[in-house]
């Protein structure tokens, strides 16, 4: 058991990677997105080279490490990132939620096994779990951000269409964000392979019937491909963050353009998400959040964007002008 809440601990400090998308996309003064990739993959592989110098540029106006960046007289440094009374409190309900949602996933495991997957084909059981832990993790720890247009969805979803859901990264609370906008939906994040290892949530990932891809694998990215688009004829909503990976200074960074290609081939909608202020309420070098998201954080849900007549360079532009028009200037990319 210490070295499960050891492990989960250390992936709230590295979940930024959330996702996985390739062909970055820049942002011009007006925001117009041009593709600049000359790669042949459909997602990123490891950062070196000048990827890695993109990597560090990006990370320099990132909070110094060796400052608790107004956490209270109370905060501490840890190995894995400052602490609070508040942050140590949002932990401990965390990890506490986290056992009964192991014990249904295993529950849900079992009867996928039984049945040869038979029973509940779509997975919705799994991610139905999934999201009773976010929501309550959200609401005890008043966390629970504003959402802003909600009319918007209740629109859509009357359409009774999949659609593809696209949010800026700068939190790993960016994805119980997601999830409550979203709402109580049948819905799968793209994430990357190596989530799977994460004790619980990694149980959600592969049991849930979530879209992950090996970065290192031509062959992982292309099934990723072709699996994000069935789920998107199943009628299941997808989740992106398609930058890749968290912002560390909280600025929108280049855009990936593996989530548009699923969306453009199968004539999905892409809805866009602006998470305003998350990483104000968990800073990149804190490992819980240091106070509550209540009255700092907001998703802000835009108007859904056709893309079965567009290119995928239009698509892209369009969402991340999207995105962008939704952000504070302090989340702004710099030009």
């Amino acid at each position: 058991m210490k070295l499960h809440l050891i492990s989960i601990a250390g992936f709230l400090v590295s979940v930024s990677d959330t996702n996985a998308f390739t062909g970055p996309v820049r942002s011009k003064s007006a925001p117009s997105i041009v593709s600049t990739s000359k790669s042949v993959s459909l997602f990123p592989q490891s950062r070196s080279g000048s990827s890695r110098l993109q990597h560090l540029s990006a990370t320099a106006l990132s909070p110094p490490e060796d400052s608790s960046s107004g956490g209270g007289f109370l905060s501490f440094k840890t190995k894995y990132g400052f602490l609070n009374p508040f942050a140590i409190y949002y932990g401990v309900t965390s990890i506490l939620l986290g056992l009964p949602w192991f014990v249904v996933l295993t529950m849900c495991q079992i009867m996928y096994k039984i049945t040869n997957n038979k029973w509940d084909k779509m997975k919705r059981f799994p991610t139905f779990f999934s999201h009773i832990w976010g929501y309550l993790l959200l609401r005890l720890t008043r966390s629970y951000p504003k959402i802003e247009n909600p009319e918007v969805l209740e629109n859509f979803f009357k359409e009774n269409r999949a659609a593809m859901f696209v949010a800026n990264h700068n939190s790993w609370m960016d994805i119980p964000f997601v999830g409550v906008t979203v709402g109580w939906r049948n819905y799968k994040l793209i994430s990357k392979a190596e989530l799977g290892k994460v004790p619980i949530l990694g149980k959600a990932i592969s049991i849930g019937g979530h879209v992950m891809v090996d970065r290192t694998s031509r062959r992982s990215q292309i099934m990723t491909l072709k699996k994000g688009m069935q789920t998107l004829k199943d009628g299941i909503h997808l989740c992106a963050f398609p930058e890749g990976t968290r912002s560390r200074d909280g600025r929108l960074l280049p855009f990936k353009n593996g989530v548009y290609k699923m969306a453009s081939k199968v004539g999905a909608p892409i809805i866009p998400l602006s998470i305003v202020g998350a990483g104000k309420a968990h800073p990149v070098n804190w490992m819980f959040p240091r106070r509550s998201s209540h009255g700092i954080c907001k998703v802000i849900v835009h108007e859904p964007i056709e893309s079965n007549d567009k290119s995928e360079a239009e698509l892209a532009e369009l969402v991340r002008a999207a995105i962008i028009d939704g952000l504070p200037d302090d989340q702004h990319p710099l030009e």
